[in-house]
């Protein structure tokens, strides 16, 4: 394989989490103490990115942010992490996203109120050719213009085209046929096998003769499951943790799952490392706080353990402000 400058690019519109944990959500008119609150950076394929650099792989971020604090840290939380932002745009004057992200421990679920930034997307134009060329997997989440034309122009210069599918999209599945990984959500399942959810193994194989040389939908709690050639249908159980937030959960899987096959797994082997990645993220508040490094993970699949060592250390420094 010819050397690239980078083993992972991703295209997305980083944002910022106000993540905030609580025993039980307030009904109306009433309210509930703050177990915790971070600041912490958003985006799925952002936290994706953030999930494959902390596991050791050599990322670049492509993506605009406005001027404001929240710019600012995302851009400076991609450099902490050791991703590359010169692919980065910062739009003069205007704003970055912002989502507060509401958890509670009694259903371990989250709600999300968000103020959308005014900051545009990157046009064509706008995206680094020197990245989409120098990548060896390019990592989105929307099938927008945009993306999929960026995503032709990557697989054209010899990169894999891995996809976080959330929320169904027509347009996703239109341009199916690119996508070399696609992961898509259980949102996206009920909605593409409605009526027959329960044919597994059927569906994912039918997905993948769409194209996609592997196949996963992850099912929250229950774990993932998947079909590629090389291992035929597989099912992923998820770890049992002390689960405290599954905000970013998928995102971090995304990542972990693309490091997995970058370092020589199989797509069942892969899916068990971002499991565990995934499992690990959601034992601390927030999208990126929890978010294991390669040792940890090892272990963790190893042993059962968690060193928290120096994931408390990540916690505490998102804890205290937006450090910009």
């Amino acid at each position: 394989m010819v050397s690239k400058e980078f083993e992972i690019a991703g295209y997305d519109m980083p944002c910022v989490d106000l993540a905030v944990n609580v025993d039980v959500f307030p009904k109306p008119n009433g309210g509930t103490g703050v177990n915790a609150m971070s600041w912490q950076g958003g985006g799925k394929v952002a936290t994706g990115m953030v999930a494959a650099a902390r596991l050791g792989a050599k990322c670049a971020m492509i993506g605009a942010v406005g001027s404001d604090d929240y710019g600012e840290f995302c851009l400076r939380d991609f450099e902490r992490h050791g991703i590359d932002i010169s692919g980065m745009k910062t739009r003069q004057g205007e704003t970055t996203s912002l989502s507060i992200v509401l958890s509670d421990r009694e259903t371990q679920g989250r709600s999300i109120v968000y103020r959308s930034g005014t900051a545009n997307p990157l046009t064509l134009e706008e995206i680094e050719e020197r990245i989409l060329t120098g990548c060896q997997w390019f990592f989105i989440s929307h099938a927008t213009h945009v993306a999929m034309e960026s995503a032709k122009r990557a697989k054209k210069a010899g990169a894999k085209i891995i996809v976080d599918a959330d929320s169904y999209s027509s347009e996703m599945m239109e341009n199916i046929g690119i996508i070399d990984v696609f992961i898509a959500s259980e949102f996206f399942y009920k909605v593409l096998f409605r009526g027959r959810e329960e044919a597994f193994e059927a569906n994912c194989r039918e997905v993948q003769k769409m194209g996609p040389s592997i196949v996963v939908f992850t099912l929250g709690a229950k774990g993932c499951i998947g079909y590629s050639e090389e291992d035929g249908f597989f099912q992923m159980p998820s770890f049992a943790v002390d689960v405290q937030d599954t905000v970013g959960a998928g995102d971090v899987f995304h990542g972990a799952y693309t490091v997995g096959l970058l370092r020589g797994l199989s797509s069942k082997e892969a899916a068990r490392l971002a499991t565990g990645v995934s499992c690990i993220k959601c034992t601390r508040i927030g999208g990126r706080a929890g978010i294991p490094d390669w040792n940890t993970v090892q272990r963790f699949l190893r042993t059962g353990e968690i060193d928290y060592t120096e994931i408390d250390q990540r916690v505490e420094f998102y804890r205290r402000k937006l450090q910009i």
